[in-house]
């Protein structure tokens, strides 16, 4: 039976009393860093390797499920000074070189050292079978990197982890690993999500008999990231904080479904654990990511003070990472998407037309920048800068090379900060009929994991245009579904309540004012539309 649901806070208070102290370094030797099953969940994985790295090459797994990869890579090379001739050790290094599966993009020169490895783990052999077919797996992600983009070669490494289940059906690891290889070419505009049901059923029976897995807890959290499964990760949610509390990533991972259900403390509680652990690891990259979600949850209530205490230090974190890894798109999405989240989530438009540029090589983590000056500048009536970031929206859109995925959002960001020019230039019938279309393309995508949500939902911004120009029912109808699907978000709780009022929904105003306030009890003092909403709920 799977363990009984703990309450969030008691497992999050666990969480820190078991967290061990690390080494300054997430790049320490293996054999320095004392993690047990305590701080990093339980595998079993199997090898012909010599007995005597059994514990570490399971150490191995486990921080790789929890996509802590110095710490993976230091554990399999702590296996290789026990036993030179561990293929199996090099596959793992090969597996942690490639990251978070869900990336979609990875420069070249970042994918030579697991390609290396690769070619470590074929020369050394091995006469296990099973062995032999995950080293040809791991091969596929690397087979002509130079040429092949990432996606077909992570469907090619699904397949051939596929095939593994097959001919070993008791094998649990490659269950797993075949799951989150489902995850990471699932195909984010299905809005069946058929790929990530399969890979859910695979975890949820594998979870069954054995609930301390970091990886099944982390990857039935990424299954059902998406606003229609989202309530089904929730068990999985509620114990991988406890299942893996030394690993900054398993105490970040809880606030993907506390995000999608709008449960906003219990994100930024568990994002203030993850950043902790992440500064003990010495990773300013998986910093940033909690910093992102943290400061989300902050904003959706209002916690303004506690939202800028964390923006101030942004921009310090991101500068400890150094260049060659700024491809590590969460990390650099993360710090230009906070100062953005903190302007345009607040209404401060002269602030958002403002931010400064972020240093990264990636197109999308530029456009969150220009999406922020381009919709400030135009929602303040400076209609120069605003033509002018939406001109780097566009060369970011056509940026050769990219994703088709981020090139897609980078020009939906684009199409919005068009309908705000058309709107501030005062052609409201073109500037609505812009950006019905683009909430429409919005809708018909998913958002990335790497992002806690949009920096402004196309839907909610469509209800903000329409309650704008006089037309409060189509208004109501847009932020209504902004509700169902990002519940929770302040914005999107203060427009429908305006816009219901305004329609002669009372009662419905009523709730949505009630709703905001009660998930702003520990707001900070400065926001007109708390005001607004306790008086009417006062008077009504």
């Amino acid at each position: 039976m799977r363990p009984a649901n703990r309450p969030v806070a008691l497992l999050f208070a666990g969480a820190a009393l078991l967290m061990p102290s690390l080494p300054g370094s997430a790049h320490a030797p293996a054999g320095t860093v004392e993690l047990d099953e305590r701080a990093i969940g339980s595998v079993q994985f199997d090898t012909s390797c010599a007995e005597q790295t059994r514990q570490s090459f399971n150490r191995g797994i486990a921080l790789l499920h929890s996509f802590w990869f110095d710490a993976s890579i230091a554990a399999f090379e702590a296996v290789l000074k026990t036993d030179p001739t561990c293929a199996m050790a090099e596959w793992g290094i090969a597996m942690s070189h490639w990251g978070n599966p869900l990336n979609t993009k990875r420069p070249k020169r970042s994918l030579l050292p697991g390609s290396e490895a690769v070619a470590r783990a074929s020369s050394l052999g091995t006469k296990d079978e099973r062995e032999s077919l995950y080293i040809e797996a791991v091969a596929e992600l690397y087979r002509d990197f130079e040429t092949t983009p990432d996606h077909p070669r992570a469907v090619a490494f699904e397949k051939a982890m596929s095939k593994i289940v097959e001919r070993y059906p008791n094998d649990t690891e490659a269950a797993i690993f075949y799951a989150m290889a489902l995850n990471g070419t699932a195909d984010l505009k299905d809005k069946t999500y058929a790929q990530q049901i399969r890979a859910a059923e695979i975890l949820e029976r594998a979870f069954e008999e054995q609930p301390n897995h970091p990886g099944i807890a982390h990857y039935i959290i990424h299954s059902y990231d998406a606003p229609a499964l989202a309530e089904r990760a929730l068990p999985a949610a509620r114990q991988y904080a406890g299942i893996a509390p030394a690993a900054p990533h398993a105490l970040h991972m809880p606030s993907h479904t506390f995000t999608r259900l709008g449960h906003w403390q219990d994100s930024i509680d568990t994002n203030l654990l993850s950043a902790k652990a992440a500064k003990k690891a010495n990773s300013p990259a998986e910093v940033l990511h909690a910093y992102d979600y943290m400061v989300y949850g902050y904003l959706q209530t209002a916690q303004d003070d506690a939202a800028r205490s964390v923006l101030d230090k942004t921009a310090a974190v991101f500068e400890q990472v150094p260049p060659d890894d700024r491809y590590v798109v969460a990390g650099a999405y993360a710090a230009a998407a906070v100062p953005a989240r903190y302007a345009l989530e607040r209404g401060d438009w002269a602030r958002a037309a403002s931010i400064e540029p972020v240093a990264s090589p990636a197109p999308f983590v530029n456009a969150i920048v220009y999406f922020a000056q381009g919709l400030g500048a135009a929602r303040n009536g400076n209609l120069a800068d605003a033509r002018a970031a939406h001109e780097n929206l566009s060369r970011l859109a056509d940026t050769p090379g990219q994703s088709a995925y981020w090139a897609e959002q980078v020009d939906i960001q684009r199409a919005v900060v068009q309908a705000w020019i058309e709107l501030a230039e005062g052609k409201s019938d073109q500037a609505l009929a812009s950006m019905a279309a683009t909430a429409e393309r919005e809708d018909a995508t998913e958002k990335s994991g790497i992002s806690p949500g949009p920096l402004a939902p196309a839907r909610e911004l469509l209800g903000e245009m329409l309650l704008q120009l006089g037309k409060p029912t189509e208004a109501l109808a847009a932020f209504r579904a902004t509700i169902e699907k990002e519940p929770g978000r302040f914005r999107g709780l203060f427009g429908g309540a305006l816009a219901a009022e305004a329609a002669g929904r009372p009662e419905l105003a009523k709730q949505y004012f009630a709703k905001l306030l009660q998930n702003c009890e520990r707001s900070a003092p400065g926001r007109p539309e708390l005001a607004k909403a306790k008086a009417f709920v006062a008077a009504n």
